[in-house]
This record gives C-alpha cells, sequence and structure tokens, in this order.
C-alpha cells in the first residue's frame, strides 16, 4: 500500500506523519495544498529526532494531479483539507478528527502534535481480529512463548468473552492482544509481537486500543500478569497507568517465574 499524506504547508504535520509511517515499513509520501519548497520546521525535524526519525531532508511538494493518482490512500491532517479534496471529487479521509497545525508555536506544542499523528495512525493499523487472522496470530503465539495457544484456544477463546485485536501490516497481523471481558472487568490474556517488529510502537498501539475499548465499554478496571524479570514490559505497562496490585507465585513455567499483577482502573 502506498499511503499519502496531505497538509497545508507540507513542512510540519504530514512530514511527521509521513517519517513515522515510513519507520514502520509502510510506502508514503507528504504534500502540501500550498506548498512552496521551503525545508521542513526545525521543531518538526527536532522533535521527530526525539524519537529517532530523521525528517532533516525533507522539502515541502505541491499536491499534484498525478499525486492523487498515484497512491493508495490519501490522509488530510485535518477536516478542512478534505472538504476541499473531497469537493474536487478525490476519495481520502481525514487522520482522527484531524489534528492542529503546529506552524509557529514552541517544541511542547510540536511534542504534542507529534504524538497526537502517532497515536491516530497507529489506530489505523489496529483491528478486531477476523478468521483470517488466526493463522497470523498463531505464528505470533508460536514464537513468543514457550508455550503458545494452539489455533483451537484461540478460537475457543474468540467465542467465549475474548475479544481479539491485531496490527495489521501489509494484511498481515504482527501483534496482537486479547481481554477476556466479565460483566465490566477486563483480563488480557496475551499480548504479543513478532520478534522482528518490536520496538516499533506496536504494544503501544494495542495498549491504546485496549484503553479505547475500555472506555467504550464501562469496564472498571483491565488487569494482566506478567514475568516479574519482564522489565520493558512493566515499564510500558507503567507509562499506560497500570500498577502493581500483587504477585502470583511460580506463575510461569519454561523458566519457572512468578507473576506480577498489575491492574489500571477506569
Amino acid at each position: 500500500m502506498k499511503v499519502l499524506f496531505v497538509c497545508t504547508g507540507n513542512t510540519c504535520r504530514s512530514p511527521m506523519a509521513e517519517g513515522y509511517l515510513k519507520s514502520k515499513g509502510i510506502i508514503c509520501e507528504s504534500r502540501g495544498l500550498a506548498a512552496d519548497g521551503s525545508p521542513v520546521s526545525e521543531n518538526a525535524k527536532t522533535v521527530m529526532a526525539e524519537i529517532g526519525i530523521d525528517i532533516s531532508h525533507h522539502i515541502s511538494k505541491q499536491l499534484t494531479p498525478f499525486d492523487v493518482k498515484s497512491f493508495d490512500k490519501i490522509i488530510c491532517l485535518s477536516k478542512s483539507h478534505f472538504d476541499y479534496l473531497s469537493s474536487l471529487g478525490i476519495k481520502c479521509e481525514v487522520l482522527g478528527d484531524g489534528i492542529s497545525d503546529p506552524f509557529g508555536c514552541d517544541l511542547d506544542v510540536y511534542r504534542n502534535c507529534r504524538d497526537e499523528i502517532i497515536c491516530e495512525i497507529d489506530k489505523l493499523f489496529v483491528a478486531e481480529m477476523e478468521d483470517r487472522h488466526i493463522n497470523d496470530v498463531l505464528e505470533i503465539e508460536n514464537a513468543c512463548f514457550s508455550h503458545p495457544w494452539t489455533k483451537q484456544n484461540i478460537i475457543d477463546a474468540k467465542n467465549n468473552h475474548t475479544h481479539f485485536f491485531v496490527y495489521e501490516t501489509n494484511d498481515k497481523a504482527v501483534g496482537y492482544v486479547g481481554i477476556s471481558v466479565i460483566l465490566d472487568e477486563g483480563y488480557i490474556t496475551n499480548i504479543a509481537v513478532l520478534p522482528e517488529f518490536r520496538k516499533k510502537g506496536i504494544a503501544t498501539a494495542l495498549l491504546n486500543k485496549l484503553d479505547d475499548f475500555a472506555k467504550n465499554n464501562k469496564l472498571c478496571f483491565i488487569s494482566l500478569e506478567v514475568r516479574v524479570s519482564n522489565e520493558n514490559a512493566i515499564s510500558l505497562y507503567e507509562k499506560f497507568g497500570y500498577k502493581k496490585e500483587g504477585c502470583r507465585k511460580n506463575f510461569y513455567d519454561t523458566p519457572k517465574e512468578d507473576a506480577l499483577i498489575l491492574t489500571k482502573r477506569f
């Protein structure tokens, strides 16, 4: 899939969106409705460098009719861009509810803009698991766990109060999360990402999806177990507001290890 982001001057929002999506291995570019060949904003360049993404060589480009025909998906950074392109008969969509223009603002505004762009882009790739994803989820299980679920385990869980969400890249699920719901309580069954796709924000995107799911379904909390030695996962959960509420002795096998109980309340 080839994705095109569109904003006004193509110096702030759309270059940040382009840089982030390219970091995930997706073919994409960005354009502006009023671009004049200016370099990328210094603040945009700085805040993207903070997360390890270099957009310093970007030069703004004007959207052309050729661009419209060359990309599979056109994503506008605001509703006004969407309205204008739609009035020309161009099929497009808006990123989230639209991203406010940070042009001329300080670094904190740019950081907030960057984080909003990242969150909304990630949502484009997270969807409820369909039957076509089951074999992908099985592959993730086998790659990530010493005692992976079987295909029948996944199917049975899906049919029995468990919701699965996948992160999909090029029509393949490369990460997933399952949450079992009992009344107004949520329990994460598993969350995993294929090794070659780690450190790309996929687990963060899946946890953001669970937050939305919990709020939409009025859950009072989400709880999970995690190996006490898995410091990276524990750190990520804590950033999302999960707190330690207990310990299960010898919960895991191969190797034998205790589990921390982490819970986020809504």
